[in-house]
Order: C-alpha cells, then structure tokens, then sequence
C-alpha cells in the first residue's frame, strides 16, 4: 500500500494543512522563526511519527494475542544539530497498562520495538529523493521531472 501525504500552506503564511486521505494536521513554524507557531514543526512531526507507530503497533500487536490494553502513552526525545541540521539519537519510552501479566506486556513491547515500521526505517537509513519539483515566479512557471 503506497502512502501518500501532502502539505499545502495557506495563502501568504508559513502555516500548513497536512494531509492524509480525510485526516489533516497543522504544520508551521514557531512565531519567533518566522511561522506562526500554530502546529507542530518538521522535527517534532518526525518524533510523532514514531510514538504514533509504536502506539499504533502496541494496539495491534496486543489485539491479535488476544490482550485487552487499556493505556498506551510512548514519549520520543530528541534534537537536532548541524548544518544541515539532522537529528540527534531518537530515544522513547513506553507506558503499557493492561490485563495480564508484566512480563507479557514487557513483551508485546519488546516485540513492537523490533517491528515498528517508523523506527525500523529510521534504523535502516531509509533513502530520501527529491522528486518532481514545479516553479512559478514572476510571470515564470517552470517544471522539472
């Protein structure tokens, strides 16, 4: 299943609408970058992606064991340094309340951990390419494939 998701700025601000399919977020920079400090920033959409995964995958995992979890809370640290900046080590924690037993949730955890799609390709380096790309300035509109 290809994925495909998109950000459009709204007229004459740094502020974005993502999409995906009928979902939608707010994407912006803070107010004292230049945006209007109204959404979440590439950087911590990133660090969302991957407690989003890893919640999604802890209830997944946990419905096809037959485990009734009732709290799932995953929180990620990290920064981002150099010029170009990348990111920093990406460390999270995970909270699991459920009914069974702490060693089963300790390893439906452990399990998500080596499975979490988000993680696993952020651990194998996963190439980015700039694809097709379109201009328009100045009475000029230019394409690139």
């Amino acid at each position: 299943m290809t994925i495909e998701v998109r950000t459009r700025s709204l007229p004459g601000t740094a502020t974005a609408l993502g999409s995906a399919g009928a979902y939608t977020l707010v994407v912006d920079r803070p107010a004292d970058a230049g945006g209007g400090g109204l959404g979440f920033n590439g950087g911590q959409l990133l660090f969302l992606a991957v407690a989003g995964c890893v919640s999604n995958d802890l209830f997944r995992e946990a419905r096809a064991a037959g485990l009734d979890l009732h709290r799932v809370e995953v929180t990620v640290r990290g920064d981002f340094t150099g010029d170009p900046a990348v990111s920093t080590e990406v460390a999270y924690d995970v909270r699991v309340e459920g009914d069974a037993p702490p060693e089963v949730l300790r390893a439906l955890v452990e399990r998500v951990d080596s499975i979490a799609e988000i993680p696993n390709s952020l651990r194998g380096g996963t190439p980015v390419r700039l694809g097709h790309t379109e201009i328009v300035g100045a009475g000029l509109r230019r394409t690139d494939a």
